[in-house]
């Protein structure tokens, strides 16, 4: 892997992982001072279309690294992108797990964070096979669109599911990419919602909570009230104290 000189404030490097320039990860030290058991691994939403990059997420990242974790902040080729939608972005986040799990100073275990498409994203990514073998130990969606079915019933993101995926249900390429298709997943998986959420409504959650557990998962969600689809990247709302206590639920870190 190499770094390039592209590095936003706060990060200590960018690392690729494939050839494309969306193929790439930010590397986030704990803050001075503080410790951490593991690496936080943060995948943006944005209905995963290609105008949603990963810049809005580097707050929610310097957020973990204050808080004592190594973070690597994810970029992926989004739908609209040459290779993005499916099932090119799903090959990318087998691989840059690939390569954050063979870094020497990002430590296991890893803990996912994924919010809205980046939760679709993460807890995919809990069901696939090789999920242990990256030394991923569980997985935080927040807000995030864990069945793509739901999505598409409700026409959320004016049809993203259908755009991310270039067909729609009943075909492979969608029950590939659907994290309902792989219960139980194969790691913990903790969903952290807002009650007040209008982009992706809570509702969206209630088949894959139900049937992950049916499933025999362990799957937890953690309602949080008066937060909307926002409220769970921001550090500075109430609701991101509900997001520390599912990563260090993840990690074996103690919540203070």
């Amino acid at each position: 892997m190499t770094s390039t000189p592209t590095s936003p404030a706060g990060a200590n490097a960018t690392r690729t992982y494939g050839a494309d320039p969306a193929q790439v990860y930010d590397v986030y030290p704990p803050a001075a001072g503080t410790s951490a058991n593991g690496t936080v691994v943060v995948v943006h939403g944005g209905f995963w279309r290609a105008e949603y990059d990963r810049e809005h997420a580097v707050p929610e990242a310097k957020a973990f690294a204050a808080a004592g974790y190594h973070v690597a902040l994810v970029e992926y080729r989004r739908a609209g992108m040459p290779g993005g939608g499916v099932p090119g972005t799903l090959d990318d986040v087998r691989d840059v797990l690939a390569s954050i799990s063979s870094q020497p100073d990002l430590p296991q275990p890893l803990v996912l964070v994924g919010h809205s498409a980046g939760g679709h994203l993460v807890t995919w990514a809990a069901g696939q096979p090789w999920a242990r073998e990256r030394g991923i130990t569980g997985v935080v969606s927040l807000a995030g669109v864990v069945d793509l079915g739901a999505a598409d019933r409700l026409h959320l993101g004016d049809d993203a599911a259908r755009a991310f995926v270039g067909s729609g249900p009943g075909t492979a390429a969608w029950t590939s990419a659907d994290p309902m298709s792989t219960l139980p997943p194969a790691v913990p998986v903790r969903l952290v919602d807002g009650s007040d959420d209008d982009t992706v409504p809570l509702g969206v959650a209630d088949a894959y909570v139900a049937k992950a557990k049916a499933a025999g998962g362990d799957v937890t969600e953690d309602v949080v009230q008066g937060a909307d689809h926002f409220a769970v990247i921001d550090p500075s709302a109430p609701a991101f104290a509900h997001v520390l206590t599912a990563v260090r639920s993840l990690t074996g870190r103690p919540t203070p």
